[in-house]
């Protein structure tokens, strides 16, 4: 029986069907968007797009933590709309029935239930995607830092760039060329700062993105974490990119290997 198995596999393999990791039911991802800062637009579409991608690769069922403001509502309202959808989801007891969190977007200081809680959490094993203005997050919480490995310092005006791939075997890297150019889209480049040396760079670029003055520009990286994974993309601020398949892919290779499926 054995036998039969091993060489059921060895077929497997040879046909190309078998993925990174065995198959199994789909991991439970929560995507938080929730904003205490500047909002972007293409949140809605941000949460479109990922729930999606986990339909049809089958990795993941998505669970939203969102709260859309409406034009009217006092800020003092909105921030306990944002507490209280936090407090639901993130608490420890309900961090349990997560496999992974994602922070699309979220900027400000998040009303977290539990902040030590939810980085334990991950140094326990779970697994975190942030992207875009996820590193726009929790400036106030060093520890949220230091575990995301870069806070953003600053922007200027959208521009298009020329990104390095520093990893073509990496999930989130595989289908994209050694140099990315989102086919000349425009896009808002974050400059980062408290930037960990020590994170595994998946995308540079080697000038600035505005002045062009050489130099080393993290895009997108990724970590181990303890026991968990860490995946981050700067990329995101426009809609025009999250309907790019070339980033969707980037989004969710990141997401499958923070997951520990690939």
């Amino acid at each position: 029986m054995k036998c039969f198995l091993w060489l059921t596999c060895l077929a497997a393999m040879a046909c190309g069907v078998v993925t990174d990791a065995l198959a199994g039911p789909p991991k439970k991802l929560l995507v938080v968007t929730t904003t205490m800062g500047f909002r972007h637009s293409s949140i809605e579409t941000a949460e479109r797009v990922l729930a999606s991608l986990g339909q049809s690769s089958g990795s993941f069922d998505v669970e939203l933590a969102a709260v859309t403001p409406v034009e009217g509502t006092p800020a003092a309202a909105y921030a306990e709309q944002v507490r209280a959808v936090l407090e639901r989801k993130l608490n420890p007891a309900a961090l349990k029935r997560y496999d992974g969190i994602v922070f699309a977007s979220t900027t400000g200081e998040l009303p977290l239930p539990d902040k030590a809680a939810f980085i334990q959490w991950i140094r326990n094993g779970g697994a975190f995607i942030g992207i875009h203005s996820a590193t726009d997050t929790l400036h106030a919480y060093r520890p949220y830092i230091d575990m995301l490995g870069g806070e953003f310092d600053y922007h200027r005006e959208q521009v298009s760039i020329e990104a390095l791939n520093r990893d073509a075997s990496h999930p989130a890297n595989r289908h994209l060329p050694a140099a990315w150019t989102l086919d000349g889209k425009l896009e808002e480049i974050y400059v980062f700062k408290n930037y960990d040396p020590g994170v595994h760079e998946l995308l540079v670029l080697d000038r600035h993105p505005n002045t062009h003055a050489p130099g080393h520009f993290p895009i997108s990286w990724c970590r181990d974490f303890d026991k968990g994974r860490v995946f981050y993309t700067a990329l995101g601020h426009n809609e025009h990119v999250w309907l790019m398949p070339a980033f969707q892919s980037h989004v969710l290779g990141g997401i499958e290997w923070a997951l520990g499926l690939k």
